[in-house]
């Protein structure tokens, strides 16, 4: 069930990605990455092979900069500094389109539960003693957590003032 929810979350996910236009900038990153990486394969005498500009972009891209190996030519710095910006780009953006999804996904499930709430309302002679028990507890924790809710407010405005 759990294996079930998560490929569902991440088609989601997915989906949202395709939406935002996240999926065509991570591909046009991901060709950038490797364009830079064959050019700086050509441009810098440190880079003897492919793999070593893939782990210097790599290095660049994280922003750890490990430093074994290092961009000399002026084109190869101009290349590590665009890298590193786009990647710094890249993950914001990424990061952000999460973000979103996940606060969609908490209003979708808020929505749903206030739909409920709500339909049960409407139908409080049709329910059972133990679907009223339920009901009234679910009152009470929206009620305190209302309350709460509202004590963080007046607490934040007091502090301003």
């Amino acid at each position: 069930m759990r294996a079930k929810r998560r490929r569902r979350t991440f088609r989601l996910l997915r989906q949202s990605f395709h939406i935002a236009g996240v999926d065509k900038i991570l591909s046009i990153y991901f060709v950038f990455f490797l364009v830079t990486t064959v050019i700086l394969l050509y441009v810098e005498p440190h880079i003897k092979n492919y793999s070593d500009s893939l782990w210097y972009c790599f290095a660049v891209t994280t922003t750890v900069g490990f430093g074994d190996i290092t961009a000399t030519t002026a084109v190869g710095r101009i290349l590590t500094a665009v890298l590193s910006v786009c990647s710094i780009i890249v993950v914001a953006i990424v990061t952000a389109a999460i973000t979103s999804f996940c606060l969609d996904q908490a209003k979708l499930k808020a929505s749903d539960s206030a739909k409920q709430f709500m339909d049960d309302l409407e139908h409080l002679s049709e329910l059972s003693p133990e679907e009223l028990d339920e009901l009234s507890a679910r009152i009470r924790q929206f009620r305190l957590t209302g309350e709460r809710e509202l004590d963080k407010i007046r607490k934040r405005r007091k502090g301003k003032h």
